[in-house]
């Protein structure tokens, strides 16, 4: 009996049970960048936290009315997406500083697309004077402090970038806002860069 006991511990301490790893096994692991994350405590608890936030945001679309098939698809293929540009991260002279800004980017992602949090705060901007030009931001609390934007029929998310003065979040393709009090200057992605400059609806 004691014998047999001995041997359940020596498992539940081996590394072969530990909890403590990524959300893939590491026995697999297919890139460099995969085995950097096996053997680096963040950046596995990144991952772990990361296939969560995945999982929340399937539930969330699984529960829409309408669309819910197409939405999933996309979100699988952006996450595979996600994936080949993570690893591709060996490239970098920063490789473990590349691959935690992978994360936490997509973490944001994930986040703001899909409202997987309460909002910290919510904005709403008037651009060039004109009331109908509206920007909305809802902000949210992620480690990476990131963003909703929201313009038209437009979504997207955006991430807290350094800067010397007010805070600027990054989105894709170009677009940002950068705040300075009750003043933001905001740019779309795309093709229409223009600048415009945004205040703060009382």
């Amino acid at each position: 009996m004691k014998r047999e006991l001995a041997i359940v511990l020596a498992l539940i301490g081996s590394p072969a049970l530990a909890t403590d790893g990524p959300s893939f096994n590491c026995a697999k692991a297919s890139s460099s960048v995969e085995e950097l994350i096996c053997k680096t405590p963040e950046l596995a608890a990144l991952d772990l936290r990361l296939a969560e936030r995945f999982k929340a945001a399937l539930n969330t679309i699984r529960a829409l009315d309408t669309g819910a098939e197409e939405a999933e698809t996309d979100l699988r293929a952006t996450q595979r997406g996600w994936i080949k540009g993570r690893d591709e991260c060996w490239k970098s002279d920063t490789e473990m500083d590349c691959v935690r800004q992978s994360y936490l980017t997509r973490e944001n992602e994930l986040v703001a697309l899909w409202m997987l949090e309460k909002p910290t705060a919510i904005a709403i901007w008037t651009c060039d004077g004109n009331p109908a030009n509206e920007v909305v931001t809802v902000f949210f609390g992620t480690e990476l402090p990131s963003v909703r934007f929201e313009r038209g029929d437009q979504i997207d998310a955006g991430s807290l970038s350094p800067t010397g003065s007010g805070n600027r979040y990054d989105g894709s393709f170009g677009r940002y806002i950068w705040i300075k009090g009750d003043e933001a200057i905001y740019r779309d992605s795309g093709s229409d860069q223009t600048d415009l400059s945004c205040e703060a609806r009382q």
